[in-house]
């Protein structure tokens, strides 16, 4: 494995279950080890896209339990040779089918608006998507898949009756409070999953005399660290701003000594 694989592959690790003392009605969540001697140099990670990847990781986490035995990871659900959805993946625990969906997000506490329900403040940092909407979509669409006639037919040819299919949920996420406010109750999530702020572009001045690092995205999954090329402020700010403008909100590492870096969303709202 490559050092920047491993360097995603151990901020995956690190990542906390999102859900704590909540969770969808009936499904249990797995639980995952954190220690990277999990895997071996022998795996490879080629997916390009971050949500893709962090399947692979679990997937391949997994794989390394002796009691698992896989059956099939993607499996595309077509109606009339239509995509109608997919299963993450279906695997045997002992002698016990398993359907397991993955999801990794990453989540802003909105200070915009005000909401009657306290999950309804996470939200994407494009503001494009929010926990609410996660939720509900595993409740009534990708859950609920596994049971469609469709899919019941699909799953004969690997001997596996849905009705004996226990259900399962990978939630990890990635938490960011506005700055100016760090003492937010996040309950009733993971208090382990804040992984830094966030500050609009119209307040980036705050941080002038602090050095910057732009991650790509797929690196949005690693534990800051100090073997970067760190960019003074201007710098920073142009390419920053650059993504403001096309209405995205960058992640970036903010450096305040050797030892001291932070995780902060630049949002253009």
């Amino acid at each position: 494995m490559d050092k920047s694989t491993l360097l995603r592959y151990k901020g995956y690790l690190e990542t906390s279950t999102l859900l704590k003392t909540i969770g969808l009605s009936g499904i249990d969540q797995i639980k995952l080890g954190s220690e990277s001697d999990l895997i071996g140099d022998e795996f490879e990670f080629k997916n390009q896209r971050l949500g893709k990847l962090v399947e692979e990781f679990v997937f391949c986490q997994l794989q390394q339990q002796a009691s698992v035995k896989w059956i099939v990871e993607n499996l595309q659900i077509q109606k009339e040779r239509k995509t109608i959805g997919e299963l993450d993946a279906l695997y045997f625990q002992g002698d016990k089918p398993i359907h397991l969906e993955v999801v990794y997000k990453f989540y802003l506490y909105d200070s915009l608006n005000t909401y009657n329900e306290p999950l309804a403040y996470w939200i994407g940092p494009n503001r494009k998507d929010s926990l609410c909407y996660k939720l509900e979509k595993l409740k009534i669409k990708q859950f609920p898949l596994l049971f469609n006639n469709e899919t019941t037919n699909q799953l004969l040819k690997y001997n596996i009756d849905t009705a004996g299919v226990s259900q399962k949920l990978c939630f990890k996420a990635q938490l960011f409070l506005p700055y100016n406010n760090p003492e937010i109750n996040i309950e009733p999530l993971n208090e382990n999953c804040i992984c830094g702020f966030y500050i609009s572009f119209n307040a980036i001045s705050t941080f002038k005399t602090l050095q910057f690092y732009i991650p790509q995205k797929l690196d949005w999954l690693v534990i800051c660290h100090n073997d970067v090329f760190w960019e003074d402020y201007e710098t920073a700010k142009i390419k920053i701003q650059e993504e403001i403008e096309d209405k995205r909100s960058p992640l970036v590492w903010l450096k305040y000594s050797e030892t001291k870096f932070v995780k902060c969303f630049i949002t253009f709202w």
